[in-house]
């Protein structure tokens, strides 16, 4: 699949909080309450919250885009995974989500490669992921960036508790 891949702006945020939710729910939606899905659609998916993070300067996203709609996005900022090897200046790739028909294509090999010369733009340093459990296609993904498992914890939407796997590439990975 042939993308295009541009940097969103504060004027991307519905379209993201309409794309994230999607995307999670075509992919997670399954595993939890539907009350528990929607309190965590309603924090973590708001045009609010993409808002937030789009007005940072220590954020950024990237949308991939094939005609003329958005098929997937990327965010990258600091780390805020709870593992106690994390240091300040620390980055974190914190999503790469696709829709299930873009996936396989390339679209998220691309975003990768844009998001990670911009976690790098000052030099090399930790970057940290982290990936549900389950999800073996998304670690073997990471693993050919040079990320390796490095713990878990509970990923919590409502009353469900997740293993959520921790990814981290040290500065010095190829």
């Amino acid at each position: 699949m042939t993308a295009s891949i541009r940097r969103a702006t504060t004027a991307d945020a519905d379209m993201l909080a309409a794309l994230g939710a999607g995307t999670f729910v075509e992919t997670f939606g399954h595993l939890y309450a539907p009350e528990d899905l929607q309190a965590f659609l309603d924090e973590s998916h708001s045009r609010q919250a993409y808002a937030a993070v789009l007005d940072q300067p220590d954020y950024a996203l990237w949308i991939a885009e094939a005609d003329g709609h958005a098929i997937g996005y990327v965010q990258a900022g600091p780390c805020g995974l709870p593992h106690a090897d994390v240091r300040p200046g620390d980055g974190e790739v914190k999503r790469l989500y696709l829709r299930a028909d873009a996936q396989n294509g390339g679209v998220g090999r691309a975003l990768m490669d844009t998001a990670m010369p911009w976690l790098l733009r000052d030099g090399p340093r930790t970057l940290w992921l982290s990936v549900w459990s389950e999800n073996l296609g998304a670690q073997r993904f990471y693993a050919r960036y040079g990320f390796g498992f490095a713990g878990e914890y509970e990923f919590i939407v409502g009353a469900q508790r997740d293993r959520e796997f921790m990814y981290r590439r040290p500065p010095d990975a190829a």
